[in-house]
C-alpha cells in the first residue's frame, strides 16, 4: 500500500507521518491507513483505498529519506504528524515513544522544528523535547516532570539501577533521597501493568527492591495526567523534599 499510494501520486509524493516512521523502526503507533504527503498543487484524479494524502507546501525533496521508498525523513514525518493531532497527549506520546525507541534525539526533533518553521504546536512540542532531553524517558515520565515543576517538588532521580534481592539488575521509575537518609521509590503503572501476569511481576519486583531504608508508592499515568495535586499533595506529606531554585535561574 505504500508503494501504491506514492506511485499513484507521482515522483514528488513520499511516505509521511506515522506511515513513515513505522516504516523507520517506530512499534506500537501502527494505523491501519497509510499516509502519503504530496505537493499542494498536484491534481489527483482519484482516490486509492486505504491511503490518505496530505497536502503540503513545504519543500518535499529536503524531506526525502535515503530509502528506496520515497518516504519523508524520520525527523520531519514524526513532526508533522504531531503537529496536527487535536489531543497535546498524542503529540507528545509520539516524540517521546521516537526517542525512547532509539530512532532519534531530541536534538535532532528540536533542529527539524527550526527547519520546519512555521510548525503547528511548535512551543508545545519544544516544550516536550526539553523534559524529555531532561532524562524523562516516556510521557508518564514527562509528566512527572511537569508535576514536580508544577509544585515545586525536586527532580527525582529517574531510571536508577538497582539489584533486587534475587539478584536481577532492575530499574525504578522515579527516586528521592529524603532528608532522614531513608529513599522513596515511586512507579508509575500504565494500562498494561493491570493484567494479571504483568501485575504479579511488579508485585514481586517492587518486593525484591524494598529495604528498611527503601519505601515504595505507586501511582498510575492516569493520575499524572488528571490528579496531580492530590499525587503531589501525598508526594509532600512522604518527605519529597521541595526543588532548590539557583540564583539567578
Amino acid at each position: 500500500m505504500r508503494w501504491v499510494g506514492v506511485l499513484h501520486a507521482g515522483p514528488r509524493a513520499l511516505v509521511a507521518d506515522l506511515s513513515a516512521a513505522e516504516v523507520h523502526g517506530l512499534q506500537r503507533w501502527h494505523r491501519d491507513d497509510t499516509t502519503v504527503i504530496i505537493p499542494d498543487d498536484l491534481v489527483l484524479d482519484s482516490q486509492v483505498d486505504g491511503v490518505v494524502y496530505r497536502r503540503t507546501r513545504r519543500h518535499l525533496p529536503s524531506m526525502r529519506s535515503a530509502l528506496s521508498l520515497p518516504t519523508m525523513k524520520l525527523e520531519p514525518a514524526v513532526l508533522h504528524f504531531a503537529a496536527y493531532q487535536r489531543s497535546p497527549r498524542t503529540a507528545q506520546g509520539v516524540m517521546a515513544a521516537v526517542v525512547q525507541q532509539g530512532l532519534t534525539t531530541p536534538a535532532a526533533l528540536q533542529e527539524w522544528i527550526r527547519r520546519m518553521k512555521p510548525l503547528h504546536k511548535a512551543p508545545l512540542l519544544r516544550t516536550c523535547l526539553e523534559e524529555i532531553a531532561g532524562g524523562a524517558g516516556s510521557l508518564a515520565e514527562v509528566d512527572l516532570a511537569r508535576l514536580c515543576r508544577t509544585f515545586g517538588l525536586a527532580a527525582p532521580t529517574r531510571q536508577a539501577r538497582r539489584r533486587g534481592s534475587d539478584g536481577r539488575l532492575r530499574y525504578t521509575d522515579a527516586e528521592w533521597r529524603l532528608s532522614d537518609g531513608r529513599t522513596l521509590v515511586l512507579e508509575i503503572d500504565g494500562g498494561f501493568h493491570m493484567e494479571v501476569e504483568h501485575w504479579e511481576e511488579d508485585i514481586a519486583r517492587e518486593r525484591s527492591l524494598l529495604a528498611a531504608d527503601r519505601q515504595a508508592v505507586r501511582c498510575t499515568a492516569r493520575e499524572l495526567r488528571e490528579d496531580a495535586a492530590r499525587l503531589a499533595a501525598d508526594l509532600i506529606r512522604l518527605g519529597v523534599p521541595p526543588r532548590v531554585v539557583q540564583r539567578g535561574a
